[in-house]
């Protein structure tokens, strides 16, 4: 009889990757980045328990958008309060904030559930390259294409 492995939370070892933004395009850069929160290049993968690594994403200010989207991409917010909706386009939002760019990007690549919340916390976006996560000695990720 053959069983499936399940992995356990406690037996997953866990490592830091860093990711260089500079160059990359947005969405091919925050697919890989969420796979790699989600654990997905590991076998021993499980979908219910959170196998995934941590993300160091440096270089976010110098990430690309490919067409007319740095002009017609929209970023939308609510206060919840009448008439409260905010509206920053893309490229407002790249030189203002451009952590929250890739952190929105990555996190609507996760799982809209507890195990998504805490998949969150996983990731850490920078806009310059410096990092104050060197004591966890993170490896250099390097992208697909």
């Amino acid at each position: 009889m053959r069983t499936t492995y399940m992995a356990k939370a406690n037996e997953v070892e866990r490592k830091w990757y860093v990711v260089d933004a500079s160059g990359q395009t947005l969405g091919r850069l925050a697919s890989e980045v969420a796979s790699i929160i989600r654990g997905k290049h590991k076998p021993q993968f499980t979908p219910h328990v959170d196998t995934g690594d941590f993300v160091v994403v440096i270089n976010a200010d110098k990430v690309v958008l490919t067409g007319k989207k740095l002009q017609n991409k929209k970023y939308y917010r609510h206060s919840l309060y009448a008439g409260g909706l905010k509206v920053t386009v893309a490229q407002d939002m790249l030189k203002n904030n451009p952590e929250r760019m890739i952190e929105l990007a990555v996190h609507g690549m996760l799982p809209k559930t507890r195990l998504g919340q805490t998949l969150k916390t996983k990731l850490k976006v920078y806009a310059g390259s410096e990092h104050p996560h060197s004591a966890q000695q993170p490896e250099v990720w390097t992208l697909r294409g």
